[in-house]
């Protein structure tokens, strides 16, 4: 039996909500985890946060599956507040 389209579009919706949900805990978590490290304390340009965040995701992945070691440190520089790997 075929759902009406009424249907569909309130479970899109509350699929939606829970997509929201879900990517505010994410970012609340990943957050916290900056801010132990000490990343609020710098005037760091998105672009180039975001790139070291790109730096992190694809060291994980290599691995494959989790690990409980922790990958190479990430420093940041003093001037140019780009990340450098140390």
């Amino acid at each position: 039996m075929k759902k009406p389209s009424r249907q569909i579009r309130d479970e899109i919706a509350r699929l939606q909500d829970q997509l929201k949900q879900a990517e505010t805990r994410e970012a609340e978590r990943i957050g916290r985890i900056a801010l132990k490290a000490g990343i609020g304390g710098f005037e760091i340009d998105e672009g180039a946060l975001l790139s070291a965040f790109e730096d992190i995701v694809g060291r994980f992945r290599k691995g494959g599956s989790r690990t409980t070691t922790a990958p190479p440190a990430v420093t940041l520089g003093a001037s140019s507040g780009v990340a450098e790997q140390g």
